[in-house]
């Protein structure tokens, strides 16, 4: 899940010379004094963390970690507009976020080191810009009048990004934060695929390494639906997922749990067929004694 490009180019919605192209501040449509104070910084994938990965799985969380992390140097002053770019493929990139810095704070231990309000009149266009920027530095903040006649605007999301079309049942691995995106936005080729799909599933808590194993047939309403209850309660009606999220709350689960499918099936094979299965995954993996299954 964890890849930089998307499985399909971006849609080009500008054709013909440059005269023809759309350009960042054609949309934007910052005065004077706004491009002068406006500041963009790229988020690249590095050997640290998966930058996609982090938006597509929390984008508030993105935007306020990675656009106002501070550790040597300021990047952003008081009054100044911060601009968020992610990188999804070479060159292409997305526009996730336009904050006003507001305070200068001391990072401590979070490493923020700003305070900062979102832009109203520019929400509507984070998340959903694809835009086309060849970086030719090795900056990670740039100014924005350096670089504002050279970013052009190359799709207008329908949605906010969330996530790559439907990766295949076999490569489908994905957090409680992309669950939840997916269940709320309903994205077609996830609900294509899984709407109508038997299945036998895991739930991996990734921090202590247990595992559920579950089914969806055609008695609890298919996997989309059965995996939406996950979304609405964390638990699903499990009784041990009851008692872990009362223990630790839901936010346990929305920060450790991830979602992957050992087999699908489609809507003709009988439930009976899928509940053995399912049993039979629960022994293979020991979900009873080491994970957590309860029956």
């Amino acid at each position: 899940m964890g890849t930089e490009a998307n499985k399909q180019e971006p849609q080009v919605i500008t054709k013909g010379n440059s005269m023809d192209r759309i350009m960042l501040n054609d949309l934007l449509r910052f005065d004077d004094e706004q491009i002068e104070s406006a500041r963009i910084k790229f988020n690249l994938n590095n050997s640290y963390f998966d930058a996609v990965e982090r938006y597509r799985s929390d984008p508030e969380r993105f935007n306020n970690r990675n656009l106002l992390w501070h550790i040597n140097r300021r990047y952003f002053q008081v009054g100044q507009i911060a601009i968020c770019f992610v990188r999804l493929a070479k060159d292409i990139w997305l526009m996730t976020g336009i904050k006003r810095i507001t305070k200068l704070i001391d990072p401590g231990e979070s490493g923020i080191g700003y305070k900062a309000e979102d832009v109203e009149e520019y929400l509507k266009y984070c998340g959903r810009l694809k835009l086309r920027f060849h970086n030719t530095s090795r900056s990670v903040v740039k100014r924005y009048d350096s670089v504002m006649d050279e970013i052009e605007v190359l799709e207008i999301l329908n949605d906010t990004y969330t996530a790559e079309d439907f990766p295949g049942y076999d490569n489908l691995r994905i957090s409680y934060k992309q669950l939840k995106q997916i269940v709320e936005r309903k994205p077609q080729s996830w609900v294509t695929a899984l709407a109508n799909q038997k299945a036998v599933y895991l739930i991996t808590d990734v921090k202590k390494g247990k595992f559920y194993v579950g089914s969806a047939t055609s008695d609890n309403g298919m996997l989309f639906n059965r995996w939406s209850q996950y979304v609405e309660n964390g638990h699903g009606g499990n009784v041990k997922l009851k008692k872990l999220i009362k223990e630790k709350g839901l936010k346990y689960i929305e920060n450790n749990f991830e979602y992957s499918i050992l087999e699908n099936y489609n809507a003709k094979i009988q439930d009976e067929d899928i509940i053995k299965r399912e049993n039979w995954w629960k022994e293979t993996l020991h979900t009873r004694t080491f994970g957590y299954n309860d029956n």
